[in-house]
Parts: structure tokens; sequence; C-alpha cells
């Protein structure tokens, strides 16, 4: 039996223990290194599903264990993180031993996870989204949450840490989060199928005005890239993920 039927479902697995790294280090306000772990679960997400088209090795078994791994890097993660910033904006400092926080707002936060893992289970049974999205991808909302704290430890923006540090825009952003991940929102796909201009010309407007974000204003780039993702399909919804 050829061993290139175990490669995406290996790189899967690559992506749950990122995820379980990230849980760790998001538990001890290591923020820096939860991002990352997260970023390289999701960069193991993505190819996975590349080396299970190129080996003809999909499976019912490696979707399943797919979204399985992305509840972790992309559910729990981001539940935590959001339960942090929301404990720090009640008045917990960062590196306080993570333990039962005496209010009951910062878990909040978990709605994410929730979210998240309903998303993930719409997205198995639902054949609309085989080329495009119908509403935000829990690897794009992961980003965005985990950018949030990065931003108050980072940023250059006095304004937006200000912003990041009230608990009525925390349970905001965490509702918005909420709703994008089960909208029914038809949002394109960043896959190719050709690289002419003229029918992936969102596709390019969106590439180059990320990349002069991330240029110009750092971390605090991601927050605006996933609202300007989700601003250019609605503007130029996908026909194909509406149908």
């Amino acid at each position: 039996m050829s061993i290139k039927k175990y490669v995406p479902n290996a790189i899967t697995l690559c992506n749950l223990l990122c995820g379980c790294i990230a849980v760790l280090f998001a538990v001890n306000d290591q923020m820096e290194y939860a991002a990352a772990f997260v970023a390289l679960g999701i960069f193991f997400d993505f190819f996975d599903g590349f080396f299970a088209r190129l080996f003809n090795a999909q499976s019912e078994v490696g979707l399943q264990l797919d979204s399985l791994a992305d509840m972790v890097t992309s559910g729990v993660v981001p539940g935590i993180v959001m339960y942090k910033l929301l404990a720090h904006a009640s008045g917990l400092p960062w590196g306080t031993q993570f333990e039962a926080f005496s209010s009951p707002l910062p878990y909040v936060g978990f709605a994410i996870t929730c979210a998240s893992a309903y998303r993930l289970a719409k997205f198995n049974v639902d054949d609309r989204q085989t080329g495009s999205f119908i509403g935000l991808p829990t690897p794009a909302n992961t980003l965005f949450i985990l950018s949030l704290p990065l931003i108050l430890i980072y940023g250059e923006f006095a304004f937006a840490k200000a912003i990041l540090e009230n608990t009525y825009v925390l349970i905001a952003i965490t509702a918005l989060s909420c709703f994008l991940l089960n909208a029914e929102l038809p949002l394109f796909s960043l896959k190719f199928k050709s690289y002419g201009f003229a029918e992936n010309a969102v596709k390019y407007i969106f590439l180059i005005v990320s990349v002069l974000l991330i240029i110009f204003l750092h971390f605090l780039s991601m927050p605006l890239i996933i609202l300007l993702y989700v601003l250019l399909s609605l503007i130029f919804p996908d026909k194909k993920a509406q149908a």
C-alpha cells in the first residue's frame, strides 16, 4: 500500500499538534508564540488538501480529521485568546496564572469556539463551498482574533490599544466574529484556477492592498484585511457561492 495515501492525514495531524501547542501558549499569555503556532497550523491546513488532491488521496476520514484539527487550532485557540482579552480588559494583568476568573464576562469569549464548531460542522455537509466560501472561514477568523493581543502588546497606535482594552468593544468583536462565521455571506476563495487579471481582479486587488496594509500598519493590518475581504466579497459577490 502506497505511503502517499497517509501523507495528507499526517499533515492534518501536524495542524492539530500546532493547535495543541498554541493552546498552551495562549493559556500562559505568550500570545506571540500562540500566533506563530496557529499560523504554522493554518499552513499545514492548506497543504493537507493540496497533497490530498495531488496524490488522489481524498477520503471521508480526511475530511472529518481536517475539521477536528481545525476545531483546536481555529476554534479553541481564538476562544481562549478572547477570554484572555476580556479578562485583561476587566482588570486581570497580563501574565497572571490561568485560573477561573471571578467575573463571568471573560467566558463570553468562548462563544467564538462554539460558533467555530457550528461552522465546521456545517461546512462538512454543505456542497456549495467547493470553490468559494459561505461565511468567514475559521482560519481567517482565527488570524483576526490572534492579531488583537499582538496589537495591544506591540501596537504603535495608542487609539487602537485603547479601543481593544474596552470590554464593550471586545464583546462586539466576539458577536461580529460569531456572526461572520455562520452568516449566509458568499466570500471569494483565494484559489486561482487561472492567472488572468480580468477573471481574478478582485483577488489581485485584495492581495495588493493586503500587502500594503501589512507594510504600513503591521499587526493592525490583520483586522483591516479581514474586514476588506468581507467588504470586497459583498461588493463583488461570487455568483457560484450563491447558487
